[in-house]
């Protein structure tokens, strides 16, 4: 991503050849239900909308090459577990020669209510060990985020353990609505960049 000051193009834009969008998640039909999941129901999503199906990959992902929002993109749902996301995500980078700002990275998180959708370039990890991993695997936080609210966990339950638990009854009944928005959300971030993006979804 370059931004200059007599462009049209703003910062937080995704390059115009080739975005990677990464689905963060844990591999396996026991984590399938799980909160912390939500990236790869949102990339399965994408994936519909592409019209494609994932393929292993080489860089340890599952990969779909395709176009969203008249862009190209290549979708990535690492195979890797959560807390070692960032080796598949930089083997998918570099394998696609794609840098870092035309990455968009799809995960939950625990500071927001249910189902709300933020965006946002660079930050912290906030604990997320996804993230973490990312960050240090690409040596650098300045890449895009779609972050999907799964609230605090109730009482003192501990946040590892709630993330690792399916959804709620009442949550299930809006999910696949959500997770729609959600995949709208990110088509926006590719096709109008982040600051329209975040006008029309926060």
């Amino acid at each position: 991503m370059r931004c200059w000051t007599t462009s049209s193009r703003s910062c937080g834009s995704v390059d115009d050849e080739l975005a990677l969008v990464v689905g963060l998640g844990n591999p396996g039909p026991r984590y399938e239900g799980n909160r912390h999941n939500i990236g790869f129901l949102v990339l399965d999503e994408l994936a519909g909308r592409v019209g494609g199906k994932f393929k292993a990959h080489k860089a340890g992902a599952e990969i779909l090459e395709g176009r969203l929002a008249g862009k190209r993109v290549v979708l990535a749902k690492p195979r890797s577990f959560m807390n070692l996301s960032g080796g598949p995500v930089a083997g998918a980078m570099k394998f696609f020669k794609i840098e870092p700002a035309s990455v968009i990275v799809v995960h939950d998180e625990l500071d927001l209510p249910f189902a709300t959708i933020r965006m946002k370039l660079g930050g912290g990890d906030n604990g997320h060990n996804g993230l973490r991993s990312i960050t240090k695997s690409l040596g650098t936080k300045d890449y895009l985020r779609v972050r999907f609210g799964v609230d605090r966990p109730p009482g003192r339950m501990d946040p590892a353990d709630y993330v690792l638990k399916d959804f709620s009854t009442v949550e299930r009944k809006q999910l696949a609505l959500e997770i729609d928005t959600a995949a709208d959300a990110v088509e926006a971030l590719l096709a109008y960049g982040l600051e329209a993006a975040q006008n029309k979804f926060h």
